[in-house]
């Protein structure tokens, strides 16, 4: 399976966005799915989680700003970002633990 990310660009603080992560087969058999990112010179962090039956968990860093989805029926999960701040900045990516699959990253960056 195949994760692509996208949705990614710049925005001012205080924006949104939406990341999108679509997969080349079902994510159904997926569990679990994730959203990481890495901001340049720091380690990949844990954004949050979903599972098949849509129950999510954030970091402290994103909670009640971020919301994570997913569509099974269009094998995609969802990144719904708000209140966008400067250390928001990161490169973002989903994967898919059960089959340790990554998608390639897509860049955000929140500046004004």
């Amino acid at each position: 399976v195949q994760l692509v990310e996208s949705g990614g660009g710049m925005v001012q603080p205080g924006g949104s966005l939406r990341l999108s992560c679509a997969a080349s087969e079902s994510i159904a058999r997926f569990y679990w799915m994730a959203w990481y990112r890495q901001a340049p010179g720091k380690q990949r962090e844990l954004v949050g989680t979903i599972s098949l039956t849509g129950n999510t968990n954030y970091a402290d860093s994103v909670k009640g700003r971020f919301t994570i989805s997913r569509d099974n029926a269009k094998n995609t999960m969802y990144l719904q970002m708000t209140g966008l701040k400067p250390e928001d900045t990161a490169a973002y990516y989903c994967h898919a633990p059960a089959g340790n699959v990554w998608g390639q990253g897509t860049q955000v960056t929140v500046s004004s």
